[in-house]
């Protein structure tokens, strides 16, 4: 379990795949120049609810992993996060879909 940190104070846990994807979505974001809201559900021990944040170019992140290793990204999954991210609601988090086939092949052959 990874901790997303946020300014130095807000701290979100998830699961070091999800990280992985959502630190390559949000960087090529801020690297654009680009704002947007992230929007996440909070773990059920903090009352279950949601939190968003404004994320922009001068944020201060930092993506603490639990595992040294690092995860295979799924194209197909940060294509899904980057539409999020690119909506009016902004970045939130939806379940990872099967990779795309043509992107394995790419993936494994290179």
């Amino acid at each position: 379990m990874g901790k997303f940190i946020f300014e130095g104070q807000l701290k979100a846990d998830f699961e070091d795949r999800l990280l992985a994807h959502l630190q390559v979505v949000i960087g090529a974001k801020l690297r654009r120049g680009e704002s947007f809201h992230f929007t996440w559900r909070d773990d059920a021990s903090i009352g279950d609810g949601r939190t968003t944040i404004w994320l922009h170019p001068r944020s201060v992140l930092v993506y603490k992993y639990y595992g040294s290793r690092r995860v295979p990204l799924n194209p197909a999954w940060l294509g899904a996060l980057t539409y999020t991210a690119n909506s009016p609601q902004g970045l939130y988090v939806v379940p990872e879909p099967a990779p795309d086939a043509e992107a394995v092949k790419f993936d494994e052959a290179h």
